[in-house]
């Protein structure tokens, strides 16, 4: 009996998920909404496949997923979500042989290839994957330049408000949100909402005294 543990808190992908891991009738699958929910989780299940939208979820950067993927050495980890950085990938992958990633946006075929690799213990990396992981960008590194709007963003982001605030704040469909929010990330280069709130801090578009932890 293999345990998959769904980290991802998009109630669709969630749902999608377990629809293809029931296809094994022995699975048990279940669900973490946060890094403090998925710790307890795999106290119990150190042998499960976390299946994780690593750019959804609370982990400050990557080393502190890669510490926790130390601390439960027997976990196996999917890496599923829209879009992470090569350099992201490049650290995560080189760091340990347990993970492996394929993007929500990919076939059908290899989500369910990413799957099936994991619950035979073995490593999947995407085509995707692999062509971030062994492009060389050689481009001079230069500021990130944000419109005024995506700096908007970024700090209501850093405020701590949800894509559905501040959808409503903007008069905006929050499919709207979330295509800004990737431009965004992509063009700073980050991951998580916690590495939006260094850039903002950073960048003085909120000082610590608006920031509550």
């Amino acid at each position: 009996m293999k345990t998959y543990i769904i980290a991802d808190n998009q109630e669709l992908t969630s749902y999608a998920l377990q629809s293809l891991l029931r296809s094994h009738e022995d699975n048990t699958i279940q669900r973490a909404f946060d890094k403090a929910g998925l710790i307890m989780l795999l106290k119990e299940h150190e042998s499960a496949v976390v299946i994780l939208d690593y750019t959804q979820f609370d982990f400050a950067d990557e080393d502190q997923l890669l510490i926790v993927s130390e601390r439960f050495s027997m976990t196996t980890w999917v890496l599923l979500s829209d879009d992470l950085t090569e350099q992201f990938l490049r650290k995560v992958i080189y760091s340990s042989h347990r993970f492996s990633v394929v993007f929500k946006d990919e076939t059908l075929k290899s989500i369910r290839d990413a799957l099936q690799a994991a619950f035979e213990g073995k490593r999947y990396i995407s085509q995707r994957a692999t062509e971030l992981i062994l492009s060389q960008h050689q481009e001079e590194e230069r500021p990130a330049v944000l419109t005024t709007t995506e700096m908007e963003i970024v700090k209501a982001i850093a405020l701590g408000k949800t894509t559905k605030e501040i959808a409503a704040e903007r008069f905006s469909s929050i499919h709207t949100i979330n295509t800004h929010r990737k431009n965004i990330f992509r063009k700073l280069g980050i991951n998580t909402a916690h590495e939006a709130v260094k850039y903002a801090l950073r960048a003085g578009l909120i000082d610590a005294s608006e920031f509550y932890i």
